[in-house]
């Protein structure tokens, strides 16, 4: 498995590591079970600080995410629930409409914000 992440220019490096492992385990682009690289080559690989990855994976340990285990490495987690397809689908078709009509993210997602439903707002 190669983990693809790239970094932007929004937002810290770790919290952009974190919404992208979250987004790959989400679409099931990563299965439970998989393990990630290393700390230390993921930081390499993105040209950051082994400690901004170190902080990443902490923090998805700490949601129950991931599950690192000593001479095991760091693997997604059994637990780490997929979104369903059905939702994924939708979620490209919005991505693929926003685009088309040149609508950037950030306003692809007020529209969602707005058309969500009340009694799930919470959720």
């Amino acid at each position: 498995m190669v983990l693809q992440i790239i970094l932007t220019t929004s937002g810290s490096p770790a919290e952009q590591i974190q919404d992208q492992i979250r987004g790959l385990v989400a679409t099931d682009r990563i299965a439970a079970g998989e393990r990630l690289p290393s700390v230390r080559q993921l930081a390499k690989d993105l040209g950051i600080a082994p400690g901004t990855v170190a902080k990443a994976y902490r923090s998805l340990e700490q949601q129950g995410l991931l599950q690192t285990r000593v001479g095991g490495g760091t693997r997604i987690s059994p637990t780490a629930s997929t979104t369903p397809r059905a939702v994924i689908d939708r979620a490209h078709a919005l991505a693929e409409a926003s685009t088309e009509a040149d609508i950037g993210l950030e306003d692809a997602i007020r529209v969602l914000r707005a058309v969500w439903p009340e009694s799930h707002s919470d959720r």
